[in-house]
């Protein structure tokens, strides 16, 4: 098993003065040898099987845990603004305890979101329920409520299953080259002032983090951020005849938007009945939590220097697969509330279809067969958010195995000499693959 924690970290090599550094120095990286098919057999077949009245129990207790909290807050503004609360706690005190009760709520109920949010997840890769009817239809109304095209992105994210870690043709994640952000080769005649490309302050830095936390989603759906850049200019998840879909998907790709376009609709009949104050409370803020949550786990789960992606002749399923990483997110409460969708990514990689109520057991078995292909990283997450979205930069132009660099072009890893190909980045046949 590979602990990410054991690795020399991107930012300790930031700290070491830039002529000490050589890749040549670095641990080498083999690619995992083995086919699909033989770490299957490794994994008992039970932990495959999907139980309808298992997932509808879940999907019951998060509905019942989200209407609890809602009913618990639709109190929380009467019972402190109360003449008599008032006059126990004082003024100040009240008001105080009224806001440290709504963060209480946004925490909790944000969390529960994300977890009704996860079941749509898992409906869309058909893990929810061997019925596939059923899986469509508890997918398109979880995920409708939490402003998610199902069938849209259902359709780019089992592309994204399908190509992870591929520079020409993975959807989401897709590493900026060092040509892309117009950085020059390096050579012992050319020393690059690494400042001049990343001397962003903190304070900026936090910034374009809080940013991506909040808007990436909604951003990836409507304008392609981050997604597959060789994608013309207007790519999203709305448009039927967007390159992400096929002429035969176009019915389902109409059939989300009517239900984004009903949101809309009741959260705008919703405001004026009660005020849009109220709906900002009660559901506004909780569901910008699941896009933080969301975005936040998809990114550590995809994003780390000691994390690999390929070109072309050296990619292969299953080691996109393994090219993610293990969590603890939360402790208890990411894997109760969350649904075990940050602890156990790297086997839901493998095989997307499986439970994620399986997820642990067969983690197991997976760790023991490829060992150290395996990533667990316990860092502290919101440190590990920071320190990624710090090291992990850009790959280089050249080469069939690739790791980020860091801002100051350092890299925590480097693929064994047969890896070192002479693949090349390529917009023409990136755009041919995809």
């Amino acid at each position: 098993m590979s602990s990410l924690t054991d690795l020399p970290s991107a930012a300790g090599h930031a700290e070491v003065p830039s002529a000490k550094y050589s890749d040549d120095d670095l641990p080498e990286f083999t690619p995992m040898p083995w086919k699909l098919q033989e770490i299957r057999a490794a994994i008992p077949g039970h932990l495959f099987v999907r139980d309808t009245k298992r997932g509808l129990a879940w999907l019951a207790v998060d509905l019942l845990m989200a209407a609890a909290c809602w009913t618990a807050a639709l109190r929380i503004d009467p019972a402190f603004r109360a003449p008599a609360m008032v006059q126990i706690l004082s003024p100040t005190g009240a008001h105080a305890a009224r806001w440290a009760c709504w963060a209480v709520y946004w925490w909790f109920q944000g969390l529960i979101f994300t977890g009704i949010w996860v079941i749509g997840h898992e409906c869309g890769h058909g893990a929810f329920s061997p019925s596939q009817r059923v899986c469509d239809v508890i997918g398109y109304v979880t995920h409708t409520l939490l402003w998610t095209p199902y069938f849209s992105w259902k359709i780019s994210h089992h592309r994204h299953h399908c190509n992870h870690a591929s520079m020409e043709r993975d959807e989401v994640y897709v590493p900026k080259t060092r040509s892309d952000l117009g950085i020059p080769p390096e050579s012992a005649h050319h020393e690059i002032d690494w400042d001049e490309y990343f001397g962003d302050t903190p304070i900026y830095t936090l910034f374009t983090l809080v940013r991506q936390q909040l808007l990436a989603f909604p951003a990836y759906l409507l304008f392609n951020v981050s997604g597959q850049k060789d994608y013309p200019k207007w790519t999203n998840h709305f448009d039927p005849s967007s390159i992400l879909f096929t002429k035969e998907q176009w019915g389902v790709v109409w059939i989300s938007n009517l239900g984004i376009l009903t949101m809309m609709a009741v959260i705008h009949l919703a405001s004026i009945t009660w005020g849009a104050a109220a709906v900002v409370k009660l559901y506004g803020i909780p569901w910008l939590c699941v896009t933080h949550w969301f975005i936040m786990i998809t990114y550590l789960h995809h994003t780390d220097p000691a994390l690999p992606h390929y070109r072309q002749r050296e990619w292969n399923y299953q080691r996109g697969a393994a090219a993610t990483v293990d969590r603890d997110i939360l402790g208890w409460m990411g894997r109760f509330f969350l649904h075990d969708v940050a602890h156990y990514h790297v086997v839901h990689h493998f095989f997307p279809k499986m439970p994620f109520y399986h997820g642990a057991e067969a983690t197991q078995y997976l760790r023991a067969f490829i060992g150290e292909h395996y990533h667990y990283s316990e860092k502290p997450v919101f440190k590990a958010l920071w320190d990624n979205y710090n090291d992990c930069q850009f790959v280089e132009d050249e080469g069939d195995v690739l790791f980020y660099r860091n801002k100051k072009g350092q890299a925590v890893l480097r693929p064994a000499a047969k890896y070192r190909g002479t693949g090349v980045a390529s917009k023409t046949s990136a755009t041919a693959s995809s």
